[in-house]
């Protein structure tokens, strides 16, 4: 029987920071006059007040994030371990069925009629479970990419406070930001900021378990 493939953990968590695409931040209240920016184009010491981040290291090297993955995955694995003990049961009833039908061990025709629904009925049941428990987890993982972004977006505000970037970018894989120099990557700098505030990770790694 073929197994059911519904689960896709590509990037997990990425599309969380999608509303991160551009984040603006600005150094002083709207209802403040606004500094008129004058620079020298010749002048190569000048750094505009933005900056850029790079999401996929960061989403690598945050605390949180490894936390929210590392959950992702566990209730993946104990999804597919409850699909599979279904899975298993389905075919060995289905071999069973084969098996007695070649026989000729049914009392009645009516009997295999009645074990043959029961299978399909098996099977209903079993394609009902992978559908519902693929809606639990893209609801539950829809659920902490917006506590991922809303926890990044806030910490960013508070990181900014004395560091009055204008417009603070995301870059992923350099898709949005095609050349820019690197001293406006202030990635590490945010992943030393977010990590000192959320603190180590919580979660151990499933290999790292002790037995």
């Amino acid at each position: 029987m073929k197994k059911s493939n519904f689960y896709i953990i590509n990037g997990v968590l990425a599309v969380a920071i999608i509303v991160l695409y551009i984040l603006h931040f600005t150094s002083q209240p709207s209802s403040a006059k606004k500094t008129q920016i004058q620079f020298n184009l010749e002048d190569s010491t000048l750094t505009l007040p933005v900056a850029y981040i790079n999401v996929d290291s960061l989403l690598i090297n945050y605390n949180f994030a490894k936390d929210l993955n590392e959950a992702l995955m566990r209730k993946e694995e104990n999804s597919r371990a409850t699909l599979n003990q279904k899975e298993s049961q389905l075919n060995a009833a289905a071999q069973e069925f084969q098996r007695k039908l070649q026989n000729n061990a049914f009392l009645s025709q009516e009997r295999a009629e009645q074990e043959q629904q029961r299978i399909l009925k098996m099977q209903q049941e079993y394609q009902e479970m992978a559908q519902k428990l693929s809606r639990e987890f893209m609801l539950e993982q829809q659920k902490l990419n917006l506590q991922l972004a809303d926890t990044i977006k806030v910490n960013l505000v508070e990181f900014n406070k004395n560091k009055n970037y204008e417009i603070i970018f995301s870059n992923t894989a350099s898709d949005n930001i095609l050349y820019a120099d690197e001293k406006y990557d202030i990635t590490q700098e945010v992943i030393r900021f977010l990590n000192n505030k959320y603190g180590p990770t919580t979660l151990a790694p499933a290999s790292t378990k002790k037995k």
